[in-house]
């Protein structure tokens, strides 16, 4: 069940947001952790123990921690509990990679009767990462344990962030879980949050995946160079308003419910280099792996080459973290390498380039996507080729042609538009308007309100209209 999904948007949340509000406070953790794992096992009922055994395990491992007081046997303690998280990882998320690539390196096709089929746990990356670090802050005492397993359970499985992020740090949520309160305007935040993400998905995000799908799923023989560019562009505007909206859809159903989510996303392709980049995509990830292993090998303390030595192995992981392919290795290495390249003297000549620096960011950025999309390393390469001339056919395919349609160029359009943040600067530039000139203070808030108000109108209509006229709704999460 997706957000996006008509049973989502009016049956279950409606119902869990009619109940938060009338059952007495005690009762709200109880209903909105019934929900979660109800919404869980409505996509993936078969995986349940292994949330299950998330919950409980990491549960005990905070409670045992905190009764410890020698210091070794708390920091053995911490150790079985990221071996333990990590583990579970390696064991639902990897082990079918890990025995693929091995069966290819020895060249044993043909010869291996068995091969492990392991289902990937939905959401299982997003809460093994906050799992691991409610019980690494436990141990560094940055929080108390949780010593009531309903408050840690919904904690690790609630469903605003379960399935797409993004990763809440327990710190940052600890008191709401406990005592949180919703007024009015929190509420209609909260809404409005909710209906711009799902604007973001359903019409942005849905319609540029039609045409990256239809260029990925040609043979690199059949792609021309314009075809390449245009499915890299696609891609690039998929992803990003896919991603950020599931989060502005999960921090607008959090404030419903009283909690307050931190931003995961800030405009990241108006970044001028792939260091500000990483500082606005996905800052939940990006902190997390900064906090719990970037800084833990050193950060920049250690010397130049050291720092180049843990960026490479951070986004080595964090590519890894995206999915079990040698694609998204790839992928994280690329990062590595242009975040490695910005610290050794290439950031200080993107500072003079001017715009130029953002062309070049916006180009390392689409070309990353283009190997992180593709389903093969030598399918990434042809693309790649391609796009760079080697084609040198610079017209449509006629396939291509067909797909893209007049609503696809105009939504393409409008998401470069959407991707600045244009509707801020002007807000901000009328609210200094309307100091200057105190006769438009009066009507300042009321129209600016009013046009709030129709704008989430039209888009909410707009996003029923497709919900129920649409049966193209791509979940690009289930290898996270």
């Amino acid at each position: 069940m997706l957000f996006s999904d008509p049973a989502f948007l009016f049956c279950f949340l409606p119902i869990v947001l009619t109940l938060h509000s009338l059952l007495p406070r005690p009762c709200r953790n109880l209903i909105l952790l019934a929900a979660s794992l109800f919404f869980y096992a409505w996509g993936d009922s078969r995986q349940m123990v292994v949330i299950l055994l998330s919950i409980g395990i990491n549960y005990w491992l905070g409670l045992k921690m905190d009764q410890l007081s020698e210091e070794r046997h708390r920091r053995l303690l911490m150790k079985i509990a990221v071996a333990f998280n990590i583990g579970m990882l390696i064991v639902f998320k990897y082990t079918n990679f890990l025995f693929a690539s091995l069966v290819d390196l020895l060249g044993l096709h043909g010869s291996v009767e068995y091969a492990p089929q392991i289902e990937l746990p939905i959401g299982i990356s997003f809460y093994t990462f906050q799992a691991l670090s409610y019980v690494i802050d436990v141990y560094r005492r940055q929080v108390e344990p949780q010593r009531r397993l309903r408050n840690l359970a919904l904690y690790i499985a609630s469903f605003p962030q379960l399935i797409a992020g993004p990763i809440v740090r327990y710190s940052d949520v600890q008191r709401q879980i406990v005592d949180r309160v919703v007024n009015f305007h929190q509420f209609r935040r909260g809404i409005e949050r909710f209906i711009i993400g799902l604007g973001k998905k359903m019409i942005i995000a849905n319609t540029a995946a039609e045409i990256a799908d239809a260029v990925f799923a040609m043979q690199g023989s059949e792609l021309s160079t314009a075809d390449a560019w245009l499915g890299a562009f696609a891609y690039t505007v998929q992803i990003y308003f896919d991603f950020s909206g599931y989060t502005d859809m999960a921090i607008g159903i959090g404030l419903m419910l009283g909690f307050r989510f931190a931003e995961n996303f800030n405009y990241p392709y108006i970044a001028k280099s792939i260091t500000e980049f990483w500082r606005r995509w996905h800052i939940s990830l990006s902190t997390w792996f900064r906090d719990y292993l970037y800084i833990p090998l050193g950060g920049n303390r250690r010397g130049p080459f050291r720092t180049y030595f843990n960026l490479m192995v951070v986004f080595m992981l964090c590519g890894l973290w995206h999915g079990a392919s040698w694609t998204f290795l790839a992928w994280g290495i690329v990062q590595g390498l242009f975040l490695i390249l910005e610290r050794v003297g290439f950031g200080k000549v993107l500072k003079k380039m001017g715009p130029l620096a953002h062309v070049y960011t916006m180009l390392v950025v689409m070309f990353a996507w283009v190997i992180f999309r593709a389903d093969t390393l030598s399918q990434a390469l042809a693309f790649g080729q391609v796009m760079w001339g080697a084609g040198g056919n610079w017209d449509l395919s006629p396939a291509l042609q067909t797909a893209l349609t007049r609503y696809h160029l105009l939504v393409l359009g409008f998401s470069v538009i959407a991707a600045m943040p244009i509707g801020p600067a002007l807000v901000s530039q009328a609210r200094r308007l309307s100091e200057r000139r105190p006769r438009l203070r009066p009507f300042f808030r009321p129209a600016l309100e009013m046009i709030q108000f129709t704008g989430i109108q039209l888009q909410f209509a707009w996003c029923v209209c497709l919900v129920f006229s649409s049966t193209y709704n791509p979940f690009i999460y289930f290898r996270f």
